[in-house]
């Protein structure tokens, strides 16, 4: 059996005892991804109003030096019936009056305080201060004591004797707890927690209400039932009101009693909400379940219940996933002569005049690292369900709500960085957070590096866990999750030679770095990994969709070859843009790779094909019939094979080898 430890009882004569709120309870720690985790406060006077208070967390590890790292402004606050008010996530039960995220009050050794302040006296990084200081408790999770910290606080006259509480070891179940004899004798007790409840349990003992419903997901036209459950029966009809709203899901989407009551004597009610199915593609909502203001003595034990509504008027792209590509259906967006000034160049002209068009000054914006969430929404939507983005390394669809905003990425999606932060040097500042549009935006350069933080071109909607499995690896090293088809080879090397273009730098080399700082690798890869997966639909689509936030282009999509005239097998010649010619020249027909194992991709033509696989020995192996360069599947075995190509009265034959 768990045993209650009390970890420090001490006299404080002068400590606190005329203070008006104070610090009554803290549960830094939790067990698994630390979602319950809250703080309470407790004011002398039940009803008490908070402004002119303020929260302060300060982080008392090594790299944090004694600094806050995250604030509460309490304007607008009021205490309960109790004189408790709680801040913490909606994980926590009975829900807090005051909602912050899960997983942000750190474990310690640190401390958290109330002043008699505003929020912006205290930005990110101010050293703990005893100036207007109410209350302070600094906690650790079994960690050695934070001697300065205890010095800081203990400098004010009013405090001595402060020392460090132990709300237990990593993964506690327990909360710190305060206890006041009403003789100024203060006490510190490691328990079971209890939100919205005075420690000692006296006070009003509220009776909670629960949220219950069958399922977290409903499609358009279903109907379901929301019960509400009270702890205890009531003495008296409890009417109260709940809503659904949120965003853009409101009334106009459902059907049903949103006035209940619980009768007298009961302990439960429910209400039967049926979806409207309309024939407007909203996307998939979210519908969030709340309670109104519930009275005296009454609580929810949970709240803003999401339910997600899956919108079944979704569109399907004319073009297809990398998983299943298409080529020819979506063209190139890039100005007239927007590549014109390559033209006659070659090695490092041609590569100098390359940066300067996709890092044109005035011209190329830079957007927040927020706005790439919408633009990746957009970029990297699921050709075959608008509702969702593609995933890449895992090669799937993901709904676009899944995108992840706490601290746990199980099913959700991120932003991946093909070029990592870590190799890139690329980081964050405080506008990166904020979502401004297409409007707003940093001007940029060549020498910008911070913008590749940002840069849409090199990032990718990513499975959360398999962003954290690829962590900072060279490509080649990494090379997807098992039993995936490698659709994404291609994208990430175009993406990644475009940042070594793109920024100065960034460089992209042969082998496999061993630090950090170090260069990314592998070229050798990435240039077959290029060749042998072309830009398609999806590729090309994306590129469009980027150049309407950031005006710039990935030039290895409109023209792959260029990649071959800076790093490959064309380095030194000079380059000219291809012709955009209505016949089409027999030599300019080109099958990849080859050999293959079974994938073949034919470049160059632009109207219907007839191909046919013949054996040595004269024998038709298998037919198709092609639209525009494509690609085919050939299952055929292992050997060496002829491949005639019949288009526009003309006969073009190749020798291919299958592996």
């Amino acid at each position: 059996m768990k045993s209650f430890l009390l970890l420090i009882s001490f006299l404080c004569s002068a400590f606190l005892v005329n203070s008006q709120v104070v610090i009554n309870e803290l549960d830094c720690d939790t067990p698994g991804t630390d979602t319950m985790e809250f703080v309470e406060l407790l004011s002398e006077t039940p009803n008490f109003p908070l402004d002119g208070y303020v929260l302060v967390f300060f982080n008392g590890s090594t790299s944090g030096m004694n600094s806050s790292y995250f604030t509460v402004d309490l304007d607008g606050m009021t205490t309960d019936v109790n004189g408790l008010l709680v801040i913490g996530s909606n994980s926590v039960s009975p829900v807090p009056q005051l909602l912050i995220s899960e997983n942000v009050i750190q474990n310690g050794a640190d401390a958290v305080a109330i002043y008699q302040a505003n929020d912006f006296d205290f930005p990110e990084g101010t050293v703990a201060t005893i100036t207007n200081l109410i209350d302070v408790l600094i906690y650790d999770t079994s960690d050695s004591d934070d001697l300065d910290l205890i010095d800081i606080f203990n400098d004010h006259p009013d405090f001595t004797n402060i020392e460090q509480i132990n709300e237990g070891s990593s993964n506690n179940t327990n909360s710190i707890q305060r206890f006041d004899d009403g003789m100024g004798n203060i006490s510190y007790m490691s328990t079971t927690p209890t939100p919205r409840q005075l420690n000692d349990g006296s006070g009003v003992i509220f009776n909670g209400i629960s949220i219950g419903v069958a399922q977290t997901q409903y499609d358009e036209d279903d109907s379901f039932v929301i019960t509400f459950t009270a702890q205890n029966n009531v003495s008296e009809d409890l009417m109260f009101n709940i809503t659904l709203d949120n965003q853009g899901f409101n009334s106009s989407d459902y059907n049903g009693t949103t006035a209940l009551t619980i009768p007298s004597g009961q302990n439960m009610t429910s209400t039967t909400i049926t979806l409207i199915d309309d024939s407007d593609d909203e996307g998939d909502e979210v519908a969030i379940v709340r309670f109104g203001n519930l009275p005296v003595p009454f609580v929810q034990l949970n709240d803003n219940v999401e339910l997600r509504i899956v919108d079944n008027d979704f569109t399907v792209a004319n073009f297809g996933t990398p998983l299943n590509p298409t080529f020819g259906n979506v063209t190139s967006t890039q100005p007239n002569g927007y590549y014109d000034s390559l033209d006659g160049l070659a090695d490092a002209q041609l590569k100098q005049a390359l940066q300067d068009i996709v890092a044109e000054e005035g011209v190329v914006r830079a957007q927040t690292y927020a706005d790439v969430i919408d633009i990746l929404k957009e970029a990297d939507q699921n050709p075959e369900n608008s509702n969702q983005v593609w995933v890449v390394y895992t090669e799937e669809g993901r709904p676009k709500l899944d995108f992840q905003t706490g601290s746990n990425n199980n099913g959700k999606w991120n932003r991946e960085h093909t070029y990592p932060r870590s190799r890139g040097g690329f980081f964050d500042i405080d506008e990166d957070d904020i979502s401004d549009g297409r409007e707003i935006f940093w001007n940029t350069t060549a020498d910008s590096l911070r913008h590749g933080n940002s840069d849409a071109h090199a990032l990718r909607a990513v499975d959360g866990p398999e962003n954290s499995s690829r962590g900072n690896q060279h490509y080649g090293e990494y090379t997807g999750p098992t039993a995936t088809q490698g659709s994404f080879y291609g994208d990430v090397a175009r993406s990644v030679l475009y940042m070594e273009i793109r920024y100065n730098g960034l460089q992209v080399v042969n082998g496999f770095p061993a630090t950090n700082s170090e260069p990314l690798g592998d070229l050798a890869t990435l240039l077959d990994w290029h060749r042998n997966d072309p830009p398609d639909d999806f590729e090309m689509n994306r590129n469009n969709v980027v150049y309407t936030w950031q005006f710039n282009r990935n030039p290895f999509i409109d023209y792959p070859d260029l990649v071959e005239y800076i790093w490959g097998d064309n380095v030194g010649d000079v380059w000219m843009q291809p012709l955009h010619l209505t016949e089409v020249d027999p030599e300019a027909i080109q099958i990849y790779p080859n050999p293959t194992t079974n994938r073949l991709f034919i470049k160059g033509l632009k109207n219907e094909a007839a191909i046919d696989v013949v054996s040595l020995d004269g024998r038709n192996v298998k037919s198709f019939y092609i639209k525009n360069q494509n690609y085919i599947d050939l299952d055929i075995a292992q050997g060496m094979y002829l491949m005639t190509i019949t288009f526009e009265n003309m006969l073009v034959t190749k020798r291919i080898v299958i592996n």
